[in-house]
């Protein structure tokens, strides 16, 4: 008989993405069950609720997209993209959640005609992965910085904070599906993001790296071919 080596890594991602969704649904039970309770507020329950399914959404989203990746359903590199502004576009659509996480987001741009072997649509999903998470995890009163430029020739395309940080430990677990660090397990991302990051830089024949630093903060580099 034949053996599917697929088998148990499908068996595994269908129980963590089972897990993942149980804990906004939890919430969302506990939040109905308490909304008739004497002096509760229907309006600020009722924002709770939304924020809880929009949670599941996104993760909902996000799991169906690293699976279209994955099979080859979506074409990552058909072309290339002028990186610029796109960084400039993400960097103002996220400008007031940056506001509210107490995270600045700047952009720093070193090429201004440089292109990457994406599609638009491909670069922009990378860009705003690689943004949120930095605004997530950096913590109030960091800086993150989107950059663009060359290295030794290479494009590159990075995002780095001087937030919180990573363990050491951590550094090469955090493109893994649902992989939180410690300090960020009560994130309310998917735990998605940055593996479909590494996912589209790589079918791109680019490279991925987390860098910590002994000060704290964290950069996240995409180097392409």
């Amino acid at each position: 008989m034949n053996r599917d080596p697929y088998r148990e890594l499908r068996i595994g991602f269908t129980a963590a993405v089972s897990h993942e969704l149980r804990t906004p649904l939890a919430r969302l039970l506990a939040l109905i069950d308490g909304a008739s309770l004497p002096g509760s507020d229907p309006s600020a329950v009722l924002d709770q609720m939304r924020n809880e399914v929009a949670l599941m959404d996104e993760l909902i989203d996000d799991v169906l997209f690293l699976s279209e990746l994955e099979t080859g359903r979506e074409v990552v590199s058909l072309g290339a993209t002028q990186a610029a502004p796109v960084l400039r576009a993400v960097a103002s659509e996220l400008a007031e959640r940056s506001e509210r996480a107490g995270v600045a987001l700047r952009v720093e741009i070193g090429d201004e005609e440089l292109e990457l072997p994406l599609r638009a649509r491909m670069l922009r999903i990378v860009v705003q992965n690689l943004a949120e998470n930095a605004l997530r995890h950096a913590g109030e009163g960091a800086t993150a910085v989107l950059a663009l430029g060359r290295d030794n020739g290479y494009p590159v395309l990075s995002v780095r904070d001087d937030g919180v940080g990573v363990e050491a430990e951590d550094l090469s677990r955090l493109f893994e599906r649902f992989y939180r660090a410690d300090r960020a397990r009560a994130s309310r991302g998917s735990g998605l993001g940055l593996s479909i990051v590494k996912h589209v830089v790589e079918a791109a024949g680019g490279e991925v790296e987390a860098l910590g630093a002994p000060t704290g903060g964290l950069e996240i580099r995409c180097v392409f071919p």
